[in-house]
């Protein structure tokens, strides 16, 4: 099956220059493209997870990725999906995280033997004057159509600075020295970076007079238009320092059944067949389903152990059992303290207020019995404790001086 068949049946594309073309084209020939992931933290998160995905279904199909690591556009920041300017990072933070971007990414990428390439746009965007710049690539831009480009309309009111305005003019350098340097035909991307991606696709054709292409993905978003990814903690990242496997595997596994679907579609590589049948399911078969999406995106990010050891205590949990691989929190001193004092200040819960809503509505569990004193007191015999929040939600607390 053409690749371009691949990523439409499994609900990849939002939207495609010369659809048809593109389509031929990865049909009768190795494609190299490229794909670019600024470094605004030290870890990819879900939000990235399509574009690796879609990559990963590429280079299956026998075509060429670039990665590129954002160590030039970083320093200014893109302003897409932004109502503020993102914070200005040092040189050696943006370099740390590209390091860390460059491990990630390799565990869905293949770089041995060329079969794809890692590089950093810092390499040539840093060394190209501001003058040159102007002169090379300023005159291809006209302000009037930059300011069209929704990333730029949404920042308007609140204030757009000349540093974030500049961001696309990068950004569509990188495809141009892509294209002269390695062949690069294709950019790809999620769809908010579509009008980076046509001013790239314009610049190359108009200085170069060859064939550029641009392709975006879907972005990960919930049936109810909502974005995917989010926790209580904030960004659900794909670094096990920051989410562990095992929250990591919860999060998937505990996905709104409207949502099945789209996300074995998109996060993994179950068959399309496979993937109806599973979705289909209805009442509380649907949780295999959420299991097996979880196991597959789980072993994906963080290989097969690490998922094995995930589904086991998640499995273990569910019955009722203690279990090595339970999320462990350790809090100083706890006996003696209310317990929604330490839950609270542990992140378990978001505040007081939601302990007391959970107490009232027999949602809080303190060693298999239910809390239903909103002042109860932790004691020496409770610790080392397993709290259930909910019904699937479980947390092993220990106590230390």
């Amino acid at each position: 099956m053409n690749v371009f068949d691949t990523l439409t049946e499994r609900g990849f594309i939002a939207q495609c220059t010369d659809a048809d073309e593109v389509k031929k084209m990865l049909g009768e020939r190795k494609v190299t493209f490229y794909i670019g992931f600024d470094p605004t933290a030290d870890s990819l998160h879900a939000g990235h997870f399509i574009a690796l995905m879609a990559m990963a279904h590429m280079q299956r199909a026998g075509h060429r990725p670039i990665c590129l690591v954002g160590g030039g556009t970083g320093t200014v920041g893109d302003p897409s999906g932004r109502s503020d300017l993102r914070k200005v990072m040092t040189d050696e933070v943006i370099e740390h995280n590209c390091n860390r971007f460059k491990e990630q990414i390799a565990r869905f990428i293949d770089f041995s033997d060329g079969k794809a390439l890692m590089v950093n746009n810092g390499d040539w965007l840093r060394k190209l004057g501001y003058i040159d710049l102007l002169r090379e690539v300023g005159a291809h831009f006209t302000v009037n159509r930059m300011l069209t480009a929704e990333c730029y309309k949404q920042r308007w009111d609140k204030g757009l600075t000349f540093l974030e305005f500049n961001y696309m003019v990068m950004q569509a350098y990188d495809f141009y020295k892509l294209n002269g340097d390695y062949d690069c035909i294709l950019q790809m991307g999620g769809d908010d970076q579509w009008s980076n991606i046509i001013a790239g696709v314009e610049l190359t054709r108009r200085k170069t007079g060859r064939a550029a292409y641009g392709l975006t993905n879907k972005l990960l978003l919930k049936s109810d238009g909502s974005k995917m990814g989010k926790t209580a903690g904030g960004a659900l990242w794909l670094d096990a320092d920051k989410v562990s496997p095992y929250d990591f595997y919860q999060y998937w596994r505990n996905v709104d059944d409207a949502d099945v679907k789209t996300c074995l579609s998109l996060l993994t590589f179950v068959p399309m067949d496979e993937v109806n049948r599973l979705s289909a399911l209805e009442g509380a078969a649907i949780n295999d389903a959420k299991k097996i999406l979880a196991y597959e995106v789980t072993k994906l990010v963080h290989g097969e152990e690490a998922a094995r050891q995930a589904q086991q205590s998640a499995a273990e949990i569910f019955a009722g059992q203690s279990s090595d691989n339970m999320p462990t929190v350790e809090v100083a001193d706890a006996a003696g303290k209310k317990l929604l004092d330490v839950l609270a200040g542990a992140k378990i819960i978001s505040s007081k207020a939601e302990g007391r809503r959970l107490i009232v509505q027999n949602g809080l569990t303190l060693n298999d019995e239910k809390i239903s004193d909103v002042d109860f007191v932790f004691g020496e015999s409770d610790l080392p404790a397993v709290v259930r929040i909910g019904k699937k939600k479980f947390f092993k607390v220990v106590s230390h001086a």
